[in-house]
């Protein structure tokens, strides 16, 4: 047969090595994609820390044993998917730590916890692809190969149990039967998910409430209307001793609605003291009296101090103070001296409110709080991220 002079391209291509093709693939299509190829999700479900997909294969039935997706998020800690054949000693879990992936697994040829990669908790879209090659695990991130683990895996078709089960977003079990437990609930986002096999699936079950991520985000803390969080006073930063003072800041972007922000109290007694959001300010109540208010100009942090004899709310070069009576700071430390002390975030329990707000961060006595670390939060709130306009972020479900 006679020969076919190639095209420059098509040749170029050839005489390329291999993980030069992933590379040059990546590149091209990952900039020309669109968002309606599949509807990028939130990993968190709005419900509990449960995920927000379960699929479930037939290994009999497996010709591919490989996963991809792309991962978008600015949280550094949480479960991306898990697997599981037997949740006592055959599964596997992909995750990020300290914003790096970990693998987890236990199986009968091996357990490991091991770290390795680029940070992805960067707010851009990465690529991963995990897959099972022979008895290796290969991952890669954006087209290259950033771990390859050799003799723990054996053939998928082998195993004693058939059928997989795989989560995204979560785990089947207790965070506490991980090898090393860490904090599961991602808030991130996820689209062009890949899962296994899909001539192997048998069967599927997603949340109702899923939430789109099909909006333009950002890092920050969002509440939902009606959501709330509270630390306990004793695991936060405690007030000066000398002279007595306690402040806590917040970083507050543009809101919408009118409903409570922040509360110190108890859970029998939680508004001691409140500050309100109404109509572009924010306003100070309390037992004591009077009140006060303060108009808000967006991107300036907003202050709260307490002292003992003075309540001082302030932002920028604008401040409003209010006395304090010789009877007031009495209520005020028996905060601190009882266990059941708090500070409250976005609505009171079973309080309405039509607020909806961001915060860039929020600290207390100069120490930036974490909200994976609070005694109680509601499920609906967006812990690393914030939609720019309230307006798309206050009906995310599809």
């Amino acid at each position: 047969m006679a020969t076919l002079p190639l095209p420059p391209l098509l040749l170029l291509l050839l005489l390329l090595p291999p993980h030069a093709h992933q590379r040059l693939a990546l590149r091209s299509v990952l900039p020309t994609q669109k968002a309606q190829d599949s509807p990028a999700v939130h990993l968190i479900n709005g419900l509990g820390q449960e995920p927000i997909q379960v699929l479930t294969f037939d290994l009999t039935r497996l010709v591919k044993a490989s996963s991809s997706f792309e991962l978008r998020t600015w949280d550094s800690e949480g479960v991306i998917f898990y697997g599981d054949t037997n949740p006592k000693d055959d599964w596997f879990m992909l995750g990020l730590r300290d914003g790096r992936p970990e693998i987890q697994m236990r199986n009968p040829w091996a357990q490991l916890t091991v770290g390795a990669g680029p940070r992805l908790d960067d707010g851009s879209w990465h690529q991963v692809h995990i897959k099972i090659r022979g008895d290796s695990v290969l991952l890669e991130v954006d087209g290259e190969e950033v771990l390859r683990l050799s003799q723990v895996s054996g053939t998928l078709h082998d195993k004693p149990q058939p059928v997989m089960k795989l989560a995204v977003g979560g785990l089947l079990f207790p965070p506490s039967s991980l090898r090393l437990p860490l904090v599961p609930a991602l808030d991130g986002c996820v689209r062009r998910g890949s899962w296994l096999d899909p001539q192997a699936q048998i069967s599927t079950s997603a949340h109702t409430s899923l939430r789109s991520c099909d909006v333009e985000l950002q890092p920050g803390i969002f509440f939902p209307p009606g959501t709330h969080a509270e630390f306990s006073l004793q695991d936060i930063p405690q007030p000066q001793a000398e002279p007595w003072a306690f402040s806590v800041d917040l970083e507050l972007k543009p809101s919408e609605g009118s409903g409570r922000l922040l509360a110190l109290g108890t859970p029998e007694n939680p508004s001691w003291l409140s500050l309100h959001l109404q109509d572009q300010k924010v306003v100070l109540s309390s037992g004591m009296e009077p009140g006060l208010d303060l108009p808000l100009a967006w991107g300036l942090p907003l202050q709260l101090k307490l002292g003992v004899s003075t309540v001082v709310l302030s932002q920028g070069s604008k401040k409003q103070a209010v006395g304090l009576p010789p009877s007031g700071l009495g209520p005020l430390l028996n905060l601190w001296a009882q266990p059941q002390g708090r500070l409250f975030l976005g609505a009171l329990p079973g309080e309405d409110s039509s607020a909806s707000f961001c915060l860039d961060g929020l600290w207390a006595q100069g120490q930036k709080l974490d909200m994976d670390k609070a005694l109680n939060r509601s499920q609906d709130i967006w812990t690393h991220s914030c939609p720019s306009s309230l307006g798309n972020g206050t009906d995310t479900s599809h």
